[in-house]
C-alpha cells in the first residue's frame, strides 16, 4: 500500500516532498516517477537533477495533516518510521490563490486521496 499511496501523491503537481535527515534537508517537487525494486521506491529519475530512494521496510505508517496556520492551513501526507520519527513528508503546494482563498479543486485532490487511503495508514 505504500507503493500505491506514494504513486499516487507523486503523479499531483506541486507537491513538495521533504526529507530531513540530521543536518540536512532535501526538497524535491512532483510530478515525478516512481518505480519499486525489491524494497526500494525510487521517486525521480536516477538520471535526473534530484531523486530519492525510499526504504518500504523502514516505512511504517502515514498520516494525513491538515496543520492549522495564522493564516492558512497546511496540508500534507507524513511517513513515519516504527520510532513515530517522520521519515519523509509530502507537502500540497499551492492550496491558496493570490487572495489566499482556499482553492475548492486542490482541497477536493487532497480529501479523495484521504478518503482512498484513510487518515492513519499502517503498512
Amino acid at each position: 500500500m505504500l507503493l500505491e499511496l506514494l504513486s499516487d501523491i507523486v503523479q499531483i503537481e506541486d507537491v513538495l516532498f521533504i526529507v530531513k535527515s540530521g543536518g540536512a534537508t532535501s526538497e524535491v517537487r512532483s510530478p515525478l516517477s516512481i518505480r519499486q525494486k525489491e524494497k526500494w521506491i525510487t521517486m525521480g529519475e536516477n538520471d535526473g537533477p534530484a531523486h530519492m530512494h525510499v526504504d518500504s521496510e523502514l516505512i511504517n505508517s502515514a498520516e494525513f495533516v491538515q496543520e492549522q496556520k495564522p493564516e492558512r492551513t497546511s496540508f500534507s501526507v507524513r511517513f513515519y518510521n516504527k520510532d513515530g520519527q517522520r521519515v519523509l513528508a509530502a507537502f500540497f503546494t499551492k492550496m491558496y490563490d493570490d487572495s489566499k482563498t482556499l482553492i475548492p479543486q486542490r482541497k477536493k485532490m487532497y480529501d479523495e486521496l484521504n478518503q482512498k487511503f484513510s487518515s492513519k495508514i499502517n503498512f
